[in-house]
């Protein structure tokens, strides 16, 4: 393929730098590319990493600019001898045509890329995926158009299945998608860190993806999750626990659902920014990506192939994990009825409880909008308090450490006064409180465990994948919310490994909103039209339950 190299190259210690390469695709169009390679003389393994992010940026500070998920380029090119190969996706930057989102153009371009660089007179052929989120979705899509020459992806931190990670929570519009597409993707095009050649993407993604609030063809186009079985290369999946609103299902599915050779890590990272510094750190790389690499780029023996097939941490503790499968095996599953005892343990809307045996009881309901509400659930009071105006239901303290390894799921017996009702779902883990803060009405700490979403209009199963443990939503059609009727209900929450300790009690909270004091920039919209009652059924009939993965010997396979 011929190529236009619209700049010179420009040499740094032991790096050539290239900038500007327009690399021809099938489409007619041009991709521009950064390539970094060492300047010694040989053929060298390549790792390719795509975004709309601009490679521009590449060269601004690390720590201030937020969307720098390349990993360590100059470490690889210098000190690992690897071709770094740095794509602005369709429709960014220098690149031809219009940026639409994980379409079939953007996806396309990454096979013409990957094979462009084996044509390289400085390319092995041998070709990795590299990079976090963006990058990470960009290497999904990369693997499922097979180009022959990519050779193995290492998956960090990234989604399959943009319908529920970036836009809608089973029916339930998230806010992430515009603020992310304006604060950086916009942003990053518009005011590249050089100042050179802005660019702007005038086509609104994120109003347009609002506009498929059911998962059609526009989202089937985007979502690697349609194709991935068909990915049968190496993947090194690396999920992140503190990612579980935006891309953890997508590393868990994702290693599930390939085909080729498979292992599985998911990190103990306190929040998105630390694994944002994680992956930025050149020990990080060492430790889990570069054997990897120079396992199946190299041809070398590394420690990679000592890894367990699945490793994960513990969170609430220090600990690592090691399992065949995912989840463990060795779990079982344990009930928690809901009914209206209070636990005297908070304070909000009903105090209710949760509890290993089943009781006759009642019913719970709450009206909404909450009067005492102010951005989200939370309280218009200072500090604003998450769950005072909320449902909780919450065990008594556990006479022993309590360590949930999987997927839980609340099933709910519910009516509504509307024509449809939308489940918040978290569970938390509540430290012990002194009786004098009880007393005077202070909150427990508290730290969230997982989190679910359903929209009941969204409660049609998807055959192919929903399990009894898990259940999975077509989010294809609306089924009919009638007022005043029963339905039963099941909120799938997202995979944890977290150790509740002895003293401390499992809380369930229930809503039908979030706040930014517990999702920060993953919380979803408040419709206006969302007005009416709730109810919920704690009964022999209606057996309202939480369903906890709990593994049966903690004491065994830890790190």
């Amino acid at each position: 393929m011929a190529v236009c190299r619209c700049e010179r190259p420009r040499t740094i210690p032991d790096v050539i730098d290239e900038k500007d390469i327009l690399v021809p695709t099938r489409d007619g169009g041009r991709v521009a590319v950064r390539v970094y390679r060492p300047s010694g003389p040989g053929r060298f393994p390549a790792l390719f990493a795509a975004s709309p992010y601009r490679y521009d940026n590449d060269d601004m500070f690390t720590a201030m600019y937020r969307w720098r998920e390349t990993g360590p380029i100059s470490w690889y090119v210098e000190e690992q001898g690897y071709a770094y190969v740095h794509a602005d996706v369709v429709g960014t930057a220098l690149s031809d045509g219009h940026y639409r989102f994980l379409d079939r153009a953007e996806r396309r371009a990454h096979y013409d890329v990957v094979e462009w660089i084996a044509e390289q007179p400085w390319s092995s052929g041998k070709i990795g995926g590299i990079g976090q989120s963006y990058y990470c979705m960009s290497q999904w899509l990369a693997a499922i158009e097979r180009p022959p020459h990519l050779t193995c992806i290492a998956a960090y931190d990234g989604m399959i299945d943009p319908y529920s990670g970036a836009a809608f929570s089973n029916g339930i519009e998230k806010a992430w998608l515009p603020g992310w597409f304006n604060g950086s993707v916009r942003l990053a095009n518009s005011w590249p860190a050089n100042g050179a050649r802005p660019r702007e993407l005038a086509h609104d993604i994120a109003y347009e993806a609002l506009q498929h609030p059911l998962y059609d063809d526009f989202w089937r186009e985007r979502s690697a999750i349609e194709r991935i079985h068909e990915i049968d290369i190496p993947v090194f999946s690396i999920g992140v626990w503190a990612k579980q609103e935006l891309h953890l299902a997508g590393n868990i599915v994702g290693y599930q659902r390939v085909s080729g050779p498979k292992k599985l890590f998911i990190s103990g990272a306190a929040s998105g920014i630390a694994c944002l510094l994680d992956f930025n750190e050149p020990s990080f790389h060492e430790e889990f990506l570069l054997p990897f690499y120079d396992r199946y780029l190299k041809g070398i023996p590394t420690s990679y192939d000592d890894r367990p097939q699945v490793e994960y941490a513990v969170r609430n503790t220090t600990e690592r994990r090691s399992s065949p499968t995912w989840p463990p095996a060795d779990i079982q599953r344990i009930e928690f009825f809901l009914n209206s005892s209070p636990s005297r343990s908070l304070t909000s809307l009903n105090d209710g409880s949760l509890d290993a045996a089943e009781h006759a009881d009642g019913s719970t309901s709450y009206t909404y909008p909450d009067p005492q509400w102010t951005w989200g659930v939370a309280t218009n009071e200072a500090p604003p308090d998450p769950v005072k105006r909320i449902l909780t239901f919450t065990t008594a303290p556990l006479d022993y450490d309590l360590e949930l390894t999987g997927s839980a799921k609340l099933v709910l017996f519910a009516s509504t006064t509307a024509h449809d009702m939308d489940f918040v779902v978290r569970i938390s883990d509540q430290s012990a409180q002194s009786d004098a803060d009880r007393a005077a009405r202070r909150q427990p700490k508290a730290t969230i465990v997982s989190k679910g979403w359903l929209r009941a209009s969204h409660r049609q199963k998807d055959a192919r994948w929903s399990t009894d443990d898990v259940p999975v939503y077509s989010n294809t059609s609306l089924l009919p919310v009638e007022p005043g009727a029963i339905y039963e209900l099941e909120v799938p929450l997202q995979a944890m490994a977290y150790r509740f300790r002895a003293g401390s009690r499992l809380r369930l909270e229930i809503a039908n909103h979030d706040s930014p004091q517990t999702d920060g920039q993953f919380m979803h919209y408040y419709k206006p039209s969302k007005i009416g009652t709730d109810t919920i059924y704690h009964d022999r009939r209606h057996r309202s339950r939480l369903i906890i993965p709990v593994l049966s010997n903690p004491s065994q396979d830890s790190l």
